[in-house]
């Protein structure tokens, strides 16, 4: 049975290489308050692979953002809380209600054990204009806020947010709405491609839930040291 998430610091660990990725889990897992495992990983190795990582009591996000017709996610949700029984679980909001009511109702056929799910709203890589290149005339902000407002409406826990928008989520979505936050970036480190950052302290203070944190964790000299830095600063 996978613990219940207290730290608020999951770890994204991003890699095809299965070797490294158990190693970082074996070092990370007891520091953080959970691994996260994407796409990029799951389509190298699979459930069998997820399970090597994060074993069967480690807390984890299975970030696989499903988008597809409500049967099909419906699918994907039960196949996933069966066989991998993730603590969160994410779909995209821009699948609309009748796929985020599907992916919430098969999630609550697993009664104690079912995953969150967490809808995703607009990718942390994406800003104003990314979105109107691709038809969306919203400021990005307004974005987040409409498809935040169309999860909860249809049963999600909770999304996937920029730290940038927390503050208006929560007036939005009031106290009790998930904020999964990536994005995030301790002072002084590179942004790579993420657009729309904030520090730890700073996202916690704002209102979200939980922290997912990748690069900064897991490309440190000392991985287990860099988690431990960041966990330390927000326990104190």
């Amino acid at each position: 049975m996978r613990h219940h998430p207290q730290n608020a610091v999951f770890t994204a660990i991003d890699t095809t290489d299965l070797d490294a990725a158990i190693a970082l889990g074996k070092t990370l897992a007891p520091i953080s308050g959970g691994l996260k495992l994407g796409k990029e990983f799951f389509t190298s190795h699979g459930p069998q692979g997820v399970m090597a990582v994060a074993g069967e009591t480690t807390s984890l996000f299975l970030d696989l953002k499903f988008h597809d017709i409500p049967n099909t996610v419906a699918g994907g949700v039960r196949a996933a809380a069966k066989f991998i029984k993730p603590n969160m679980l994410t779909i995209h909001a821009s699948g609309g209600p009748a796929m985020i009511r599907a992916a919430a109702d098969a999630s609550a056929e697993f009664d104690d054990a079912r995953p969150w799910i967490l809808a995703v709203t607009v990718l942390t890589s994406m800003d104003d204009e990314d979105l109107k290149a691709v038809g969306v005339n919203s400021a990005a902000e307004d974005q987040v806020l409409r498809l935040a407002e169309l999860a909860q409406r249809n049963g999600a826990d909770g999304v996937i947010c920029s730290p940038r928008e927390i503050n208006a989520l929560r007036q939005v979505c009031g106290p009790d709405f998930k904020l999964v936050v990536p994005g995030i970036r301790p002072a002084g480190s590179d942004h790579g491609d993420q657009k729309r950052v904030k520090t730890p302290i700073e996202a916690l203070s704002d209102g979200a839930s939980y922290l997912v944190i990748g690069r900064p964790i897991t490309a440190a000299t000392d991985p287990g040291a860099a988690a431990e830095t960041i966990v330390g600063s927000l326990a104190a």
